[in-house]
């Protein structure tokens, strides 16, 4: 059975088969299914509603409409991406829905199943590990045609492409991710651990400049300035009132502490930094995979609209950081928890009462993922630093 197993994990042909599988199965359950009336409004709406959001979006840009607010002819929701989000989407737009969405698809699937390939120093077993422990969470993602794959594997690139020293494209990555969610921001923490910092410095400008650039090929400046006007003011004010399965959402649900969402970030950001004035570590590879599990978890935990689909960016973080660490009690019943809470709970496996009694209103989802980033962040404080490798397992 274990060499069942191990031949499984390093069969890498049949995980990139299986993915594909994933991704164009997740395309035809959301292309085949009866369009729904919305109880909100009682318009009926396709089950590819998000992708049908993305695609809707680069033709309201080109007409010079506002990306920002809802259009219930054709879709439920707002948008809440970059004008730049737009343009690339166009590509996608320009396709019959039946291909677009499975392109769309496949291009998140396969984009983390390659960023996960590309790290270095990691073994092929424990590379199938990781691709294995993230194939719920990459469903749910994919099922509701959301771009959390893709965020976690621009960000698993950037860190596989500066131990490569390929700083120009480690800063695309990074610039990508922020310009399909602002929150891949905090990815930049990555460029601490390494040198030629003036370089990803001047890359990470050039790349920003052109992203920015991109809606001046559809819309003008006084359209494009109306354009950020109006997405400020949809993400300040989101009309979902909600702390999702976030850490709001937990402290709110179990202590019913109703804290201030941006005290409750910057306190995060903050314990978040604590490891990182341990100079001596940043030679460490797994000094910096620890950081990278860190920034996958903390985007999602410390995002009070964090949603079911959002956690295959941190089950990415959970995975990278149980396959590097000790497998000892403490670290193998964390991993269990997650996996339980934070991936099976979102499926039929567990019964529709447990998680609408208990998984939704206590944001169990989000619980798991709290403790193992605080355990990332003491592995990080802790790890022994030996000079001559450079890199130990951690606790």
């Amino acid at each position: 059975m274990k060499e069942k197993i191990q031949r499984i994990l390093t069969n890498r042909t049949f995980l990139i088969c299986l993915y594909i599988l994933f991704a164009l199965v997740a395309s035809i359950q959301s292309l085949l299914l009866e369009p729904k009336p919305n109880p909100e409004n009682g318009k009926i709406y396709n089950s590819y509603n998000n992708y049908v959001i993305f695609e809707s979006s680069f033709h309201h840009l080109k007409n010079s409409q506002d990306l920002y607010v809802l259009y219930p002819e054709e879709h439920w929701d707002f948008f809440k991406y970059t004008p730049s989000f737009s343009v690339v989407f166009g590509l996608f737009s320009i396709l019959p829905d039946w291909l677009g969405l499975s392109l769309w698809n496949l291009l998140n699937a396969l984009l983390l199943l390659a960023a996960i390939y590309y790290l270095p120093r990691l073994s092929r077993t424990q590379k199938g590990w990781v691709l294995l422990i993230v194939l719920l969470e990459l469903m749910g993602s994919l099922m509701n045609e959301q771009s959390n794959a893709l965020i976690a594997g621009l960000l698993v690139f950037a860190l596989g492409f500066l131990e490569k020293k390929k700083l120009w494209i480690a800063s695309l990555c990074i610039v990508l991710s922020i310009f399909v969610k602002l929150f891949g921001v905090v990815g930049f923490a990555l460029f601490l651990f390494y040198p030629q910092k003036w370089k990803l410095a001047l890359y990470t400008f050039g790349w920003t400049l052109l992203m920015l650039l991109l809606p001046l090929l559809y819309i003008d400046v006084g359209q494009y300035v109306f354009l950020f006007e109006s997405y400020g003011h949809l993400l300040a004010n989101d009309p979902i009132i909600s702390n999702g399965f976030s850490l709001m959402g937990w402290l709110n649900s179990w202590f019913s502490m109703d804290i201030n969402s941006m005290l409750v970030v910057l306190i995060g950001a903050g314990i978040f930094m604590l490891p990182f004035v341990r100079l001596k570590a940043y030679g460490s590879f797994t000094f910096a995979l620890l950081a990278l599990a860190s920034v996958l978890i903390w985007i999602v935990i410390f995002n009070h609209k964090a949603e079911s689909p959002t956690y295959v960016i941190a089950m990415t973080g959970v995975a990278l950081w149980f396959i590097e660490g000790k497998k000892n009690a403490l670290n193998i019943g964390l991993f269990v928890g997650a996996f339980v809470l934070s991936s099976l709970s979102s499926t039929d496996i567990v019964p529709r009462f447990i998680r609408e009694e208990f998984v939704l209103p206590y944001a169990l989802k989000a619980f798991p993922c709290i403790l193992i980033w605080m355990k990332i962040i003491y592995d990080m404080m802790v790890l022994k630093i030996d000079n001559s490798t450079y890199d130990k397992k951690i606790s």
